[in-house]
């Protein structure tokens, strides 16, 4: 676990995250995170949204199981226009 460090809220509700964190952590800008809060505790969660590529991959691999399943081939498939 890497050391604490202080940070202070600006007048726009934003927290800085060190950089000695952000580089431990592999943070870059424009990672999303979940956020929570209880009494005097708040929790940053990051949260890893898969590439466009990923997803890609996860419903190709859908499509190609969905499909193997109902027994179609690509002869099924209509054909591509050009």
């Amino acid at each position: 676990m890497i050391e604490t460090e202080i940070t202070k809220l600006s007048s726009k509700g934003q927290l800085v995250i060190p950089q000695t964190i952000r580089e431990h952590l592999g943070l870059k800008e424009g990672e999303l995170f979940a956020i929570a809060g209880e009494k005097d505790t708040i929790v940053l969660k990051k949260l890893n949204a898969p590439s466009a590529r990923e997803l890609f991959e996860r419903v190709h691999s859908w499509g190609v199981a969905f499909a193997k399943k109902k027994g179609l081939t690509e002869e099924d498939l209509p054909k591509r226009r050009k």
